[in-house]
């Protein structure tokens, strides 16, 4: 797998896939700008290389049609604030202005493209439009952890029609969880939390080769038990032991799982274990950050739910690596082959 470093850029149009599908509140405002700002190592190397770059990503769920609030205007406005530079966006992401529009970029120019769920070829994989995307660069890098496993136009189409390389995030992420994976510090100990048991058990057992322990969170239980799932390697599983009205972990299980992980040197955790969105059932997941922060492990965390509430508490700095990928990476530490990242390779 090629890396960025590897590739001549200078003056050539660089197609970089990234992963801004970043929260959004109802006036169509950013909520958490996390995915935003992990691009940006790899933006701003492209800049120093005198690459025309070109930016393309997905952002919610639009279905394959124009949807107002979908639109990448405020991540425009985030990269400029960022970056402290002005960057055009354009009004779609194929067509001939487009084209014409790249080839007429100057080094060290940024365009956005529009959200490319906007058309339904994207999530179908069609190759005529990977094609039309293709067109737009000389380069093709993947920066999108989080949307590596799909295969869509933009992450498996076109890097067939361009040569081809990893983007600085990618790059990390594979590094990091591949370590965790193959080389943890002892003890290692996971915290799997959330729900959709049926994409959390593969992981669960996974894990539960390499770890010490996996603690599950309240919901995650319940679905086993309900689905009388059997897993693989029970006698590392720790269960809760009391809850809050079924909605948070309880003050012993508290206590249970802040003994399991202040001797670990390695921690990952995975899905909020309350529901974190009342205040009254946020206690169990911020006393495990805690735990986690406390033991000086080196803590990996990921997962929609869980990075937006690290965010919010402002505890973010203080886990060594936080994954852009929710469902991307459980597939990977699950030892799924990402679509993604088998392209690359």
């Amino acid at each position: 797998m090629k890396s960025l470093k590897e590739l001549n850029l200078k003056g050539k149009r660089v197609l970089v896939r990234c992963d801004f599908n970043v929260p959004l509140q109802k006036q169509g405002l950013i909520s958490d700008d996390f995915r935003i700002k992990e691009s940006l190592p790899t933006i701003n190397y492209l800049i120093k290389a005198g690459a025309k770059i070109i930016l393309m990503s997905h952002l919610g769920r639009p279905d394959g049609k124009v949807v107002e609030k979908l639109r990448l205007t405020s991540v425009r406005d985030k990269l400029m604030e960022y970056l402290s530079m002005s960057l055009t966006k354009a009004e779609d992401c194929v067509g001939k202005d487009i084209e014409k529009r790249t080839r007429e970029m100057m080094p060290e120019e940024i365009l956005l493209l529009e959200n490319l769920r906007f058309h339904k070829e994207e999530e179908e994989n069609d190759d005529n439009f990977a094609r039309e995307l293709a067109k737009l660069g000389d380069f093709y890098v993947n920066d999108a952890f989080g949307a590596s496993h799909r295969s869509h136009a933009s992450i498996v189409g076109v890097p067939k029609y361009l040569p081809k390389a990893c983007g600085f995030l990618l790059e990390k992420e594979i590094k990091v969880l591949t370590a965790l994976m193959e080389n943890p510090k002892k003890p290692l100990v996971a915290i799997i939390g959330g729900a959709k048991v049926e994409t959390k058990t593969k992981v669960i057992d996974k894990m539960a080769e390499k770890a010490d322990a996996v603690l599950i969170g309240g919901l995650i239980k319940r679905e086993i038990d309900e689905r009388d799932i059997k897993l693989k390697h029970p006698d590392k599983i720790v269960f809760p032991v009391d809850d809050i009205e079924g909605r948070d972990i309880g003050p012993e299980t508290i206590k249970l799982f802040r003994k399991k992980i202040s001797p670990a040197k390695t921690v990952f955790f995975n899905g909020v274990v309350g529901m974190t969105e009342e205040e009254k059932f946020c206690k169990g997941t911020e006393g495990i950050l805690k735990a986690i922060i406390e033991s000086g492990a080196f803590s990996v965390v990921g997962g929609g739910e869980t990075v937006d509430f690290i965010n919010k508490i402002g505890l973010i700095e203080k886990f060594n690596h936080v994954s852009t990928g929710g469902g991307a990476m459980l597939e990977f530490l699950s030892g799924t082959k990402l679509p993604g990242i088998e392209v690359l390779e």
